[in-house]
């Protein structure tokens, strides 16, 4: 019964592989226990058009060994992967689709000329946002090459583990958050997690503006930093200058999170709460409590609530 309780969420970058394991329920998540093993330089890579595990077996041993450590029988998990795998979009299309596959072969057919990959070889998955008074629908979109996710699930599946919903790590981070940051009209969520800068706008609970971009070798207080948010503050504000958002949040490692709070509230104009999260779940007697072990889990931890 505990079992069926459970929910994991493990996240993979090429820095390492990090596990979540929840119990409870979506509306007071507790976090059972945690794992974590960093990866050789070399095993894993982030690309968005060619095979991301480098080392197979290495990969599969690192990933048994750290679910071995959670004591969980169960190999049913959502994976997180670093957005520089795919791409989200906001994308508008004129008037409604008959069905979803026609959606998905008309979604196809608007992007083939701006993808970095065949838009025909992709997984593809959309949600409609809305549809305006004129019909035309506002859709939130992701795509991830074929070759990419494909070579996840299968070298997964050939270990003994059911990677049963695959997404990115801004919608898992998000997700973390988002029992705080649904009770909003509007929000602005902007995080630095694994070298990797997301900027996402939220109107009437659905998001309106996302632009994520990884900084390899970039600190999260660093100018380049700003100069990222600055300048895509001011595109949103562009796009949407009715918007006045006074709900700035922040999510960013434990050792840089104030500063990069207040680099936040310089560019945004407003002060910036910073999300942490200790507060997204209660930790069980096996699990860290405290802000600086957490940080680490995010992403998974959002990856698992979505099957709590």
């Amino acid at each position: 019964m505990l079992l069926a309780k459970t929910s994991l969420g493990a996240e993979i970058n090429p820095s390492g592989m990090a596990f979540a394991l929840l119990g409870g329920t979506a509306a007071a998540p507790r976090l059972e226990r945690t794992a974590y093993a960093p990866l050789a330089a070399g095993t894993v890579r982030s690309s968005l058009r060619e095979a991301n595990i480098l080392d197979p077996q290495a990969f599969v041993e690192r990933f048994q060994s750290a679910h071995n450590l959670l004591l969980h029988r169960s190999k049913r998990l959502s994976l997180t992967l670093p957005d520089s795998t795919g791409r989200i979009m906001l994308l508008d299309m004129e008037g409604r689709f008959k069905n979803r596959a026609e959606g998905l072969d008309m979604i196809r057919w608007k992007l083939k000329k701006n993808l970095p990959f065949d838009a025909a070889d992709a997984h593809l998955d959309y949600q409609v946002l809305k549809i305006r008074e004129n019909g035309d629908m506002a859709l939130l979109v992701a795509l991830v090459s074929r070759t990419v996710i494909g070579q996840y699930e299968d070298v997964l599946t050939s270990a003994g583990f059911t990677p049963a919903r695959i997404d990115f790590n801004s919608f898992n981070l998000y997700r973390a958050f988002d029992r705080r940051l649904a009770l909003l009209d509007d929000c602005l969520l902007i995080f630095f997690h694994n070298h990797t800068l997301g900027i996402m706008a939220y109107y009437g609970d659905i998001p309106e503006f996302i632009r994520v971009k990884e900084l390899a070798g970039t600190e999260a207080v660093d100018n380049r930093v700003f100069m990222e948010i600055n300048n895509s503050l001011m595109v949103y504000r562009e796009r949407f200058p009715e918007r006045n958002t006074a709900n700035v949040f922040c999510c960013a490692p434990p050792d840089a999170a104030h500063a990069f709070c207040e680099m936040v509230a310089e560019a945004a104009g407003s002060e910036a709460t910073l999300l942490e999260t200790k507060t997204a779940v209660t930790p069980g007697d096996g699990a860290p409590g405290d802000q600086e072990s957490l940080f680490l889990f995010s992403a998974a931890i959002g990856a698992a609530l979505r099957s709590l």
